[in-house]
């Protein structure tokens, strides 16, 4: 295999946690810690103590592994809880956990897509939509990113033709912060007969009504992905639907069925951190505020307003080099901010990928300020 481009190459560090809850500091280095603007861990769940009290009591009693896959001996009580409570969280009639976000929305592709399906996705959809495309054998065409008229006009030239057509889309954008109008998505994929699947991983939590996403209270959205491993702090995913295409996906989908059941402390510290979100639902709403006070002082410094509404706050910088030097910039100030670059985002877009959380000190927003680069 050939080499990478040195540009694209990839370092992995190991970080382990700094004195304070909102930092990181790099393993088996006397540096000291960083504040945390890269993760997704949004509401600072993670190292909440309610959290973690609740995955610790099921380590103890029900083991570090489920043992089995949850058709076998991998279910225990809490499955059953936790799933029963995000159905009624979401207003959605069925709810399946897996060990995945990865493996979930493989599951969820392959539930509504066949080679008699063809598939309409959002061009910047995350990879692992795009490999339940080619594992289903549909037939993939992408419209431009948040453009309902380009989708319309591939649902108009499908209207008609034979097989099933599926709409790919999520409600915050990892990489770009941006969202779709969910409700005129959802609207013209019932006009033309279109399943809807929204990954809502990154809007959980943090977007939509009490933090429910954007989905919420939205019909004809199909079905919906979520995941632990974001606002909830925790590790797993699951997918929200009807109870008839629950069944079906209990039936037949083996991303499901023959995989060992999500582990019992990721499920107790998943239900920990429902319970906490469902309880301070004023959360999302104040990440929001500070997610849009750092845009103005951000535009106010002479940068491009970030798009969306969210705590991902996207910097393009276009250069690969620019954007580590970026990233290089910010860790000697005191701030964790990850470069992103090809292939993750398109060639010519490379970014610092500011991630906003809960917990962070007021201050923060001065401090990155000082150590950005000139606009």
């Amino acid at each position: 295999m050939a080499s990478l481009d040195p540009a694209r190459r990839r370092t992995l560090h190991s970080w382990s946690s700094g004195d304070l809850p909102w930092t990181l500091q790099r393993a088996q280095t006397e540096q000291p810690p960083l504040l945390d603007l890269a993760s997704n861990d949004y509401l600072g769940l993670s190292r909440h103590p309610e959290v973690i009290e609740a995955a610790s009591e099921a380590l103890r009693n029900d083991g570090v592994g489920a043992g089995a896959s949850r058709l076998v001996t991998g279910s225990r009580p809490r499955h059953a809880h936790l799933e029963a409570d995000l159905a009624e969280w979401l207003g959605r009639a069925c709810v399946l956990l897996f060990p995945s976000g990865f493996q979930a929305n493989l599951a969820a592709v392959s539930v509504l897509a066949n080679r008699h399906t063809t598939v309409l996705a959002d061009r910047l959809i995350h990879h692992s939509l795009l490999v339940g495309v080619r594992a289903s054998g549909a037939r993939l065409q992408r419209f431009q990113h948040n453009d309902l008229t380009d989708l319309e006009r591939r649902l108009e030239a499908l209207a008609g033709q034979p097989g099933s057509v599926v709409v790919l889309s999520e409600s915050l954008f990892s990489m770009e912060g941006t969202s779709p109008d969910v409700a005129a998505l959802a609207v013209l994929c019932q006009r033309f007969g279109a399943d809807l699947l929204m990954d809502e991983a990154h809007a959980l939590g943090v977007l939509g009504p009490e933090g429910r996403g954007l989905c919420f209270g939205i019909e004809p959205v199909r079905l919906i992905s979520g995941t632990f491993g974001k606002a909830f702090g925790s590790g797993g995913a699951f997918l929200a639907c009807d109870a008839d295409l629950g069944d079906v996906l209990l039936q037949t989908s083996g991303a499901f069925r023959y995989t060992t059941a999500l582990a019992p402390p990721l499920v107790a510290g998943a239900q920990a951190a429902l319970n906490l979100i469902r309880s301070h639902p004023h959360w999302s709403r104040q990440l929001q505020q500070r997610a849009s006070r750092w845009r103005d002082a951000l535009e106010s410094e002479g940068w491009t307003r970030p798009a969306g509404l969210g705590p991902v706050l996207p910097l393009l910088l276009g250069d690969d080099a620019a954007a580590l030097a970026g990233q290089a910039g910010l860790e000697d100030n005191g701030l964790l901010c990850v470069a992103i670059r090809p292939p993750t985002v398109p060639e010519g877009t490379a970014r610092l990928r500011l991630v906003l959380r809960r917990d962070l000190p007021d201050e923060t927003v001065e401090q990155l300020l000082k150590a950005l680069p000139c606009p």
